[in-house]
């Protein structure tokens, strides 16, 4: 699978892990270069608090567009640390 937004792959892998109808990226797929740290955070009542990156291609942002939750409940302890998107990233 991959994500893409803006004409760009932000992250492709084979290893996804689907939750609630969202994939799941491995970190190792992101592309480094076209994400960034966001200090957004939200709270989900069974996987926990999830943090959010900065989609940025070419110089436009696409603010929280992806998450992940370094350290989910248990019950979503599968996707601790993988990345899944949204705002426009189109995943397939």
């Amino acid at each position: 699978m991959e994500a893409i937004w803006n004409g760009a792959v932000i992250a492709a892998s084979d290893d996804i892990v689907t939750v609630e109808g969202n994939a799941y990226f491995p970190p190792e797929a992101l592309n480094p270069a076209l994400v960034r740290p966001s200090t957004h955070r939200s709270s989900c009542g069974w996987k926990g608090e999830a943090h959010y990156y900065d989609v940025v291609v070419d110089g436009v942002v696409n603010s929280n567009a992806a998450w992940f939750y370094p350290e989910p409940k248990s019950a979503a302890a599968e996707i601790k640390g993988r990345v899944a998107f949204w705002r426009g990233v189109t995943v397939r």
